[in-house]
Protein backbone atom coordinates (compact mmCIF):
# COMPACT_ATOMS: atom_id res chain seq x y z
CA UNK A 1 0.00 0.00 0.00
CA UNK A 2 1.46 3.35 -1.05
CA UNK A 3 0.38 6.35 1.02
CA UNK A 4 1.10 9.75 -0.48
CA UNK A 5 1.01 12.79 1.80
CA UNK A 6 -0.18 15.86 -0.09
CA UNK A 7 2.00 18.91 0.59
CA UNK A 8 0.93 22.41 -0.43
CA UNK A 9 2.14 25.85 0.61
CA UNK A 10 0.87 26.57 4.12
CA UNK A 11 0.18 23.00 5.27
CA UNK A 12 0.26 22.21 9.00
CA UNK A 13 3.40 20.09 9.61
CA UNK A 14 1.99 18.08 12.52
CA UNK A 15 -1.02 17.07 10.40
CA UNK A 16 1.49 15.43 8.05
CA UNK A 17 4.26 14.17 10.31
CA UNK A 18 2.11 12.24 12.81
CA UNK A 19 0.38 9.88 10.33
CA UNK A 20 3.47 9.80 8.08
CA UNK A 21 5.54 8.46 10.97
CA UNK A 22 2.88 5.83 11.65
CA UNK A 23 3.28 4.51 8.11
CA UNK A 24 7.06 4.74 8.26
CA UNK A 25 7.09 2.76 11.51
CA UNK A 26 4.90 0.09 9.90
CA UNK A 27 7.70 -0.57 7.44
CA UNK A 28 9.72 -2.05 10.33
CA UNK A 29 7.14 -4.85 10.49
CA UNK A 30 6.12 -5.33 6.85
CA UNK A 31 7.16 -4.49 3.29
CA UNK A 32 3.50 -4.06 2.28
CA UNK A 33 3.39 -0.40 3.36
CA UNK A 34 5.23 2.58 1.90
CA UNK A 35 4.84 6.34 2.30
CA UNK A 36 6.14 9.45 0.56
CA UNK A 37 5.69 13.21 0.49
CA UNK A 38 4.16 14.48 -2.75
CA UNK A 39 2.76 17.67 -4.25
CA UNK A 40 0.60 18.57 -7.22
CA UNK A 41 3.64 20.24 -8.78
CA UNK A 42 5.99 17.29 -8.24
CA UNK A 43 9.30 17.27 -6.41
CA UNK A 44 9.95 20.56 -4.58
CA UNK A 45 10.51 22.11 -1.15
CA UNK A 46 7.12 23.01 0.31
CA UNK A 47 6.84 25.68 3.05
CA UNK A 48 4.44 25.00 5.90
CA UNK A 49 2.25 27.36 7.93
CA UNK A 50 4.95 27.34 10.61
CA UNK A 51 7.78 29.71 9.77
CA UNK A 52 11.13 27.99 9.12
CA UNK A 53 9.49 24.55 8.72
CA UNK A 54 9.29 22.99 5.26
CA UNK A 55 9.24 19.47 3.85
CA UNK A 56 10.57 18.08 0.59
CA UNK A 57 8.04 16.54 -1.78
CA UNK A 58 9.79 13.78 -3.68
CA UNK A 59 7.07 12.84 -6.16
CA UNK A 60 3.96 14.19 -7.93
CA UNK A 61 0.59 13.41 -6.39
CA UNK A 62 -0.69 10.51 -8.47
CA UNK A 63 -3.99 8.73 -7.70
CA UNK A 64 -3.06 6.06 -10.26
CA UNK A 65 -0.04 5.12 -8.11
CA UNK A 66 -1.28 5.81 -4.61
CA UNK A 67 -3.67 3.62 -2.67
CA UNK A 68 -4.08 6.38 -0.10
CA UNK A 69 -3.71 10.17 -0.31
CA UNK A 70 -3.58 12.04 3.00
CA UNK A 71 -4.48 15.74 2.94
CA UNK A 72 -3.39 17.93 5.88
CA UNK A 73 -4.97 21.12 7.07
CA UNK A 74 -3.25 24.46 7.70
CA UNK A 75 -2.14 26.32 10.81
CA UNK A 76 -3.83 29.68 11.15
CA UNK A 77 -6.81 31.53 12.58
CA UNK A 78 -10.43 31.20 11.57
CA UNK A 79 -12.56 34.26 10.73
CA UNK A 80 -15.44 35.01 13.13
CA UNK A 81 -18.39 32.65 12.66
CA UNK A 82 -22.02 32.46 13.75
CA UNK A 83 -23.22 35.39 15.85
CA UNK A 84 -19.70 36.83 15.86
CA UNK A 85 -19.42 36.78 12.07
CA UNK A 86 -19.20 40.59 11.78
CA UNK A 87 -15.47 41.42 11.84
CA UNK A 88 -14.27 43.59 14.71
CA UNK A 89 -11.07 45.54 14.24
CA UNK A 90 -8.09 44.52 12.09
CA UNK A 91 -8.27 40.99 10.74
CA UNK A 92 -5.26 38.65 10.41
CA UNK A 93 -3.77 38.52 6.92
CA UNK A 94 -3.59 34.74 6.78
CA UNK A 95 -6.72 33.02 8.00
CA UNK A 96 -7.27 29.32 7.39
CA UNK A 97 -9.65 29.99 4.45
CA UNK A 98 -7.10 32.41 2.92
CA UNK A 99 -4.35 29.78 2.95
CA UNK A 100 -6.70 27.11 1.59
CA UNK A 101 -7.92 29.38 -1.23
CA UNK A 102 -4.34 29.90 -2.36
CA UNK A 103 -3.80 26.13 -2.37
CA UNK A 104 -6.98 25.68 -4.41
CA UNK A 105 -5.64 28.09 -7.05
CA UNK A 106 -3.01 25.47 -7.93
CA UNK A 107 -3.38 22.06 -9.53
CA UNK A 108 -4.23 20.49 -6.16
CA UNK A 109 -8.05 20.36 -6.49
CA UNK A 110 -7.88 18.61 -9.88
CA UNK A 111 -5.64 15.91 -8.43
CA UNK A 112 -7.87 15.45 -5.38
CA UNK A 113 -10.98 15.27 -7.58
CA UNK A 114 -9.29 12.53 -9.61
CA UNK A 115 -8.33 10.69 -6.43
CA UNK A 116 -11.91 10.69 -5.16
CA UNK A 117 -13.07 9.39 -8.54
CA UNK A 118 -10.43 6.64 -8.80
CA UNK A 119 -11.64 3.19 -7.70
CA UNK A 120 -9.38 1.69 -5.07
CA UNK A 121 -7.91 5.02 -3.93
CA UNK A 122 -8.83 6.36 -0.49
CA UNK A 123 -8.55 10.04 0.39
CA UNK A 124 -7.94 10.79 4.07
CA UNK A 125 -7.69 14.13 5.85
CA UNK A 126 -6.35 15.44 9.14
CA UNK A 127 -7.86 18.47 10.86
CA UNK A 128 -8.54 21.18 8.23
CA UNK A 129 -7.71 18.85 5.34
CA UNK A 130 -11.44 18.19 5.06
CA UNK A 131 -11.95 21.95 4.66
CA UNK A 132 -9.62 21.82 1.66
CA UNK A 133 -11.90 19.21 0.07
CA UNK A 134 -15.07 21.02 1.10
CA UNK A 135 -13.97 24.44 -0.17
CA UNK A 136 -13.04 22.76 -3.46
CA UNK A 137 -16.61 21.45 -3.71
CA UNK A 138 -15.47 17.81 -3.72
CA UNK A 139 -17.28 16.29 -0.72
CA UNK A 140 -20.81 17.71 -0.81
CA UNK A 141 -23.20 15.17 0.70
CA UNK A 142 -20.38 13.16 2.33
CA UNK A 143 -19.84 12.55 6.05
CA UNK A 144 -16.73 14.21 7.45
CA UNK A 145 -15.20 15.92 10.46
CA UNK A 146 -12.51 18.51 11.17
CA UNK A 147 -11.10 20.56 14.05
CA UNK A 148 -13.96 21.63 16.34
CA UNK A 149 -13.40 25.29 15.44
CA UNK A 150 -13.96 24.56 11.76
CA UNK A 151 -17.12 22.44 11.96
CA UNK A 152 -19.44 25.32 11.02
CA UNK A 153 -17.29 26.23 8.03
CA UNK A 154 -17.18 22.56 6.98
CA UNK A 155 -20.96 22.35 7.07
CA UNK A 156 -21.30 25.34 4.74
CA UNK A 157 -19.86 23.17 1.98
CA UNK A 158 -22.82 20.79 2.09
CA UNK A 159 -20.98 18.23 4.20
CA UNK A 160 -22.79 16.06 6.75
CA UNK A 161 -20.73 17.15 9.75
CA UNK A 162 -20.08 14.23 12.09
CA UNK A 163 -18.50 14.93 15.46
CA UNK A 164 -16.18 11.98 15.90
CA UNK A 165 -12.44 11.56 16.25
CA UNK A 166 -12.30 9.62 12.96
CA UNK A 167 -15.10 9.42 10.36
CA UNK A 168 -15.01 6.57 7.84
CA UNK A 169 -17.18 7.30 4.80
CA UNK A 170 -15.76 4.59 2.57
CA UNK A 171 -13.16 6.06 0.24
CA UNK A 172 -13.16 9.25 2.34
CA UNK A 173 -11.75 9.03 5.87
CA UNK A 174 -11.43 12.23 7.92
CA UNK A 175 -10.02 13.00 11.35
CA UNK A 176 -10.58 15.83 13.82
CA UNK A 177 -8.04 18.19 15.38
CA UNK A 178 -4.32 18.15 14.74
CA UNK A 179 -3.42 15.40 17.26
CA UNK A 180 -5.91 13.04 15.63
CA UNK A 181 -3.35 12.31 12.90
CA UNK A 182 -1.92 9.48 15.00
CA UNK A 183 -5.37 7.94 15.44
CA UNK A 184 -6.10 8.30 11.73
CA UNK A 185 -2.85 6.62 10.72
CA UNK A 186 -3.37 3.71 13.09
CA UNK A 187 -6.99 3.28 12.03
CA UNK A 188 -6.05 3.22 8.34
CA UNK A 189 -3.32 0.64 9.05
CA UNK A 190 -5.90 -1.52 10.81
CA UNK A 191 -8.50 -1.06 8.07
CA UNK A 192 -6.14 -1.82 5.20
CA UNK A 193 -3.76 -4.41 6.68
CA UNK A 194 -5.43 -5.82 9.79
CA UNK A 195 -5.22 -5.19 13.55
CA UNK A 196 -1.88 -6.90 14.12
CA UNK A 197 0.20 -4.28 12.34
CA UNK A 198 -1.76 -1.38 13.85
CA UNK A 199 -1.30 -2.84 17.34
CA UNK A 200 2.45 -3.27 16.79
CA UNK A 201 2.86 0.39 15.81
CA UNK A 202 0.54 1.54 18.59
CA UNK A 203 2.69 -0.27 21.14
CA UNK A 204 5.88 1.10 19.57
CA UNK A 205 4.55 4.66 19.89
CA UNK A 206 3.06 4.00 23.36
CA UNK A 207 -0.10 5.65 22.12
CA UNK A 208 -3.68 4.58 22.84
CA UNK A 209 -6.21 5.61 20.24
CA UNK A 210 -9.00 7.91 21.39
CA UNK A 211 -12.70 8.01 20.63
CA UNK A 212 -15.02 5.87 18.54
CA UNK A 213 -14.63 5.64 14.77
CA UNK A 214 -17.88 6.61 13.01
CA UNK A 215 -18.48 4.38 10.00
CA UNK A 216 -20.97 4.96 7.21
CA UNK A 217 -23.76 2.35 7.10
CA UNK A 218 -23.11 -0.40 4.59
Amino acid sequence: MLAQFALFDGFDPLDVIAPFEVFCAARAFTDRVDAEFASAEGARDVPSSIRAVSLRATAPLDPDRADLIVVPGVAGTLPPQGRDAAPRGPQPADTVPDIIRRALATGLPDVLAKALATPGTTVATVCGGSLVLSMAGLVRGRHATTHHQGLELLGRGGVHVTRARVVDDGDLVTAGGVTSGLDLGLYLLERETGPGLALAVEELFEHERRGVVWRAPA
